[in-house]
């Protein structure tokens, strides 16, 4: 393998390490989260976007020059089958066809697996925030919740105060239309014994 196939390869790994890393379960999105938001991170973003389109132009035109070789070996590999006179050319033909289909599938994943990489990371960015607003919501609903109940409470106080209040109001409207009522009694009466002892 040549020094370019090598680091692509090596670049392959390093992604599928990394995705799996990232797929593993027992890390929280929250954690991942912690370590995107390092300062080192913050000074490397200014780059990031340049250098994704920088790797993922370079993986391209690595994976179409795969492809072109794909395509001059099985050509080749097509008319040297018939003939029968150079086996060892033959040879050599189908070795360059499996090394340029291997550089092919190494720069197609490496490409695929980019890709794969970056979504991965901005999902886990919005899942570890989707979830810290989810604890935030959480925590707010149930202060809400608790304010509720405390003003349902003071509600019911209130209008127990209200009932107390409106029984001694009205005991009192009543007392004094009794209170009324007794004097308008007294004054007839009076006027009754007043009239009886005149018409004696």
């Amino acid at each position: 393998m040549t020094i370019q196939w090598v680091a692509v390869a090596t670049f392959l790994y390093a992604e599928i390490g990394l995705i799996l890393l990232f797929c593993l379960p027992f890390i929280p999105p929250q954690r991942w989260q912690k370590i995107f938001s390092f300062n080192v991170w913050g000074k490397i973003a200014t780059f990031w976007n340049k250098a994704f389109l920088t790797i993922i132009i370079l993986l391209i035109v690595l994976f179409l020059d795969a492809v072109r070789e794909v395509r001059k070996y099985a050509s080749i590999h097509t008319i040297d089958k018939s003939s029968t006179s150079k086996l060892g050319a033959y040879e050599h033909t189908q070795m360059k066809l499996f090394r340029s289909q291997r550089n092919l599938y190494i720069s197609g994943f490496s490409l695929f697996f980019w890709l794969v990489l970056r979504r991965l990371v901005t999902l886990i960015t919005q899942l570890a925030k989707e979830l810290s607003n989810k604890e935030m919501l959480k925590s707010q609903a149930e202060n809400t919740n608790k304010a509720a109940k405390r003003f349902m409470e003071e509600n019911e106080k209130l209008k127990r105060i209200l009932k107390t209040t409106d029984e001694e109001h009205t005991l009192e409207t009543e007392n004094k239309k009794l209170v009324e009522d007794q004097e308008k009694l007294k004054a007839e009466l009076k006027k009754t014994l007043d009239g009886n002892f005149v018409c004696m």
